[in-house]
């Protein structure tokens, strides 16, 4: 009895691989569009200028979990001979804190700093405006949470 079951079971795992291989060349051809597609989607994005960067994410704090960190995430432009910034600020927990995003560059006239916050969700829609001309060559940002812009703040990360 034994020997019959392990032939059963035998000759239906064969089965199943060989349905498998079947339809595997099936399968990658139903995927190969949806990779084009997102293909496509990267190439329009690199032939309209963006240039994507993040997320970036804030410290923890009182124990906070990864998926209730604040994140900001963006891209950059070059239009005119001008750097222009664009994202989102996105303060995922409930708390009555607030949610920080800095931004950082260096230029000929020195280094400079700007503040934005949110408590729910802030979109930042062509910001900056640099030019290479005066020198800029520098941009990073950083993400905070807490009741002062200075409260759980993650690294400096750069965009370029």
């Amino acid at each position: 009895m034994s020997m019959i079951r392990t032939a059963l079971v035998g000759a239906t795992l064969a089965g199943s691989l060989a349905a498998g291989v079947a339809a595997a060349p099936a399968s990658t051809a139903s995927t190969a569009p949806a990779s084009t597609a997102s293909a496509a989607v990267v190439q329009e994005a690199q032939a309209s200028g963006k240039h994507f960067f993040g997320p970036y994410h804030s410290g923890f704090g009182r124990g906070e979990s990864f998926g209730k960190r604040s994140y900001f995430k963006g891209y950059w432009t070059k239009d005119g001979g001008r750097y222009w910034f664009y994202g989102d600020l996105f303060d995922r927990d409930r708390d009555r804190d607030r949610s920080y995003v800095w931004f950082k560059w260096h230029d000929r006239f020195g280094s400079h700093t700007k503040v934005f916050k949110t408590s729910g969700r802030s979109h930042f829609h062509r910001f900056g405006g640099f030019k290479k001309s005066n020198g800029f060559d520098d941009f990073k940002i950083r993400v905070c949470e807490g009741d002062d812009k200075f409260d759980d703040c993650g690294r400096w990360g750069d965009a370029f």
